[in-house]
C-alpha cells in the first residue's frame, strides 16, 4: 500500500477515535532492524509541530524496544501537544514499547496486540567477553543477577552473613563489580521510569498499585521474551487497556500490514539480490514515523560489491551512512 492509501487509513483511525493519530514503526526486517532511540525525538517534533495542539493524540506503535530512557521523553513531548495520549498496538510493543505504554492514559490493543517485559539487559566495557567474539560483550540482564541472589537466598537457604558474602563472591568472579554497579544503577532507573510514566496518566494509581505493576512487568514475569496479551495486561497487571471495535480492529491491522509491506518485514535483507554487475548502491528503509502531515523514514544507505580476488563471487556490504530522512 502507498502513502496516499495509508494516509486514507490514518485519516478514518482519526475520525472514528477523534484524535490525531501519529505513526511510529521500528522495523525487525532480519538484517535491517531499527530501535527506539534518541534520534527520533527532532523527527517526532517535526510531526508534532505539523499536527499542532490537540485534545487527543493516538501514537501508533510497533517496536520490539530499544533505548529505555527515550520513552520518558518521548511522552513528554507529545504531551505537550494533547491533553490526552493514547497508544494504539496493533501488534508488538515490546520493551521501551511498553515503557511508552505505561506513560498512556489508554492503550488501545487489537487481538494481536502484545506488550513485554521491562528487565532491559546491559552491556558496557566491563561485561563478560563474549568467547566466540573477544571484542564483545555478553550482555548481562538485571533480572538474571537478582534472581541469583534470591535463589541464594530462598532456595538454598543462605541466611548468614559469611554464606551471602561468598555467594557474591562467586558472582563477583565472574561478572566485573562495576558490570554489577551498572546492573544495579539500570534496576532503579527501569522502575524509577516506569513509575514516572504511570504518575503521567489522567488517572493515576495508587502508590502500592504503581509498585504492583511495575514488579508485575520486571520481576514476575521470569522471561524477557514473555508475550503480555490484552487480556494479561488488563486484568493481571491492571493496565488501562481498551479493547476496540471491530472498525478499529480491522483498520489497525490493515494499517500494520500496510507498514510490514512497505519494510519487507517478512523478507529477510539479502543485499546480493541487487548486484546486476559488480556493484550496487542501495537505500533501504528500517523505520517510519508518519502522520498525515508527513513521511519520515530511518534510512540504510550502503553499496554492495562482488570481487573475484582473493575469494571468488566473494560478496561485501558495506552501509555508508544511516539515520532518519525526511520523505514528505
Amino acid at each position: 500500500m502507498n502513502r496516499e492509501k495509508r494516509v486514507k487509513t490514518i485519516q478514518k483511525i482519526a475520525r472514528l477515535r477523534d484524535a490525531a493519530v501519529l505513526c511510529y514503526v521500528t522495523g525487525d526486517r532480519e538484517n535491517i532492524n531499527t530501535r527506539i532511540a534518541p534520534d527520533v525525538m527532532p523527527v517526532f517534533y517535526r510531526h508534532l509541530e505539523m499536527i499542532g495542539k490537540k485534545k487527543r493524540i493516538d501514537l501508533f506503535l510497533y517496536t520490539r524496544g530499544g533505548d529505555i530512557l527515550t520513552p520518558w521523553r518521548l511522552v513528554h513531548l507529545i504531551r505537550e501537544y494533547a491533553d490526552e495520549f493514547n497508544v494504539l498496538v496493533p501488534f508488538r510493543a515490546y520493551s521501551a514499547g511498553t515503557l511508552i505504554c505505561l506513560g498512556a492514559d489508554e492503550i488501545v490493543m487489537g487481538k494481536m496486540g502484545e506488550l513485554g517485559p521491562i528487565d532491559p539487559s546491559v552491556v558496557n566495557a566491563f561485561n563478560p567477553q563474549d568467547p566466540a567474539n573477544p571484542a564483545a560483550r555478553i550482555p548481562v540482564n538485571i533480572e538474571d543477577v537478582y534472581s541469583y541472589l534470591t535463589l541464594a537466598r530462598e532456595e538454598a537457604g543462605l541466611k548468614n552473613e559469611a554464606e551471602l558474602v561468598k555467594a557474591f563472591a562467586l558472582l563477583v568472579e565472574r561478572i566485573h563489580p562495576l558490570a554489577l554497579g551498572n546492573v544495579h544503577r539500570n534496576y532503579l532507573l527501569i522502575r524509577s521510569l516506569a513509575s514516572k510514566l504511570l504518575g503521567l496518566r489522567k488517572n493515576h494509581h495508587e502508590l502500592s498499585e504503581v509498585q504492583r505493576i511495575v514488579d508485575h512487568l520486571t520481576e514476575k514475569l521470569y522471561a524477557h521474551n514473555h508475550m503480555i496479551s490484552r487480556r494479561e495486561a488488563a486484568e493481571e497487571i491492571g493496565l488501562p487497556v481498551a479493547y476496540p471495535n471491530r472498525e478499529l480492529e480491522k483498520l489497525i491491522w490493515d494499517l500494520f500490514q500496510c507498514y510490514a509491506d512497505e519494510l519487507s518485514l517478512q523478507e529477510p535483507f539479502n543485499p546480493s539480490l541487487l548486484l546486476r554487475g559488480a556493484r550496487a548502491e542501495f537505500d533501504v528503509a528500517g523505520g517510519i514515523v508518519e502522520s498525515e502531515y508527513g513521511q519520515d523514514s530511518f534510512i540504510f544507505s550502503g553499496v554492495v560489491e562482488r570481487s573475484d580476488f582473493p575469494d571468488p563471487g566473494k560478496i561485501s556490504v558495506n552501509i555508508l551512512k544511516q539515520g532518519w530522512r525526511t520523505i514528505i
